[in-house]
């Protein structure tokens, strides 16, 4: 079972079986490396801050799609597109460890079932909360909704702003990247994809 951690100033907790210590002991010679010394006040406590939170910045390792649906599968007759927009997320970076974030869309047509829709912000930050690239990211999010449901097409749009282009590098703040993953009729169909891609210009 894995140790509970607090996440600092929220009264939130969540489990997990990372290395807390042994993070915290990489962090502090991190500190160290780059020129700083984690035996003044204000770095105290920084290596435990550090290791805890990217134990939370990474639990999507250690969530399952199983778990996350739970019994949020529903019957439905209807047939018809079903499109949720705006989901937030946030996520890491696989090549520099920077944050990028920003919003998902999602749109599907049933084929006799329907999930919960708060399921799909759990899937969005399941596969978030990993080192991440956002072109894997829509794909994966697109494949869990086509595997769990089967319905007759999915699409996933993402929108993301990027740290390590922001920050560093050619220093752009004002750049924004979109990707998208298409399965079935939405990959298939002009019409299906157009009509979904119109819904999602609309946000």
């Amino acid at each position: 079972m894995g140790r509970m951690i607090e996440v600092e100033d929220t009264g939130l907790s969540f489990s997990s079986d990372v290395d807390i210590d042994r993070m915290s002991l990489l962090a502090r010679e991190w500190l160290e490396l780059i020129g700083e010394d984690p035996t003044r006040e204000g770095l105290l406590r920084t290596p435990e801050r550090m290791a805890k939170a990217w134990a939370f910045l990474t639990k999507g390792y250690r969530e399952n799609l199983e778990e996350i649906v739970g019994g949020a599968i529903f019957e439905a007759e209807g047939s018809e597109m079903v499109v949720i927009k705006g989901i937030e997320y946030y996520s890491m970076c696989e090549h520099h460890l920077l944050p990028f974030f920003g919003k998902v869309h999602v749109g599907y047509i049933p084929r006799k079932k329907i999930l919960g829709l708060s399921k799909f912000g759990r899937i969005t930050d399941m596969f978030a909360r990993r080192l991440q690239v956002q072109e894997r990211l829509a794909v994966q999010i697109a494949q869990s909704i086509w595997d769990i449901l089967e319905p007759v097409g999915v699409g996933v749009v993402v929108e993301g702003q990027h740290l390590c282009m922001m920050m560093r590098g050619v220093e752009k703040q004002h750049s924004s990247t979109t990707s998208s993953a298409m399965l079935g009729n939405f990959r298939e169909d002009a019409k299906t994809r157009d009509e979904f891609l119109s819904l999602v210009r609309s946000w």
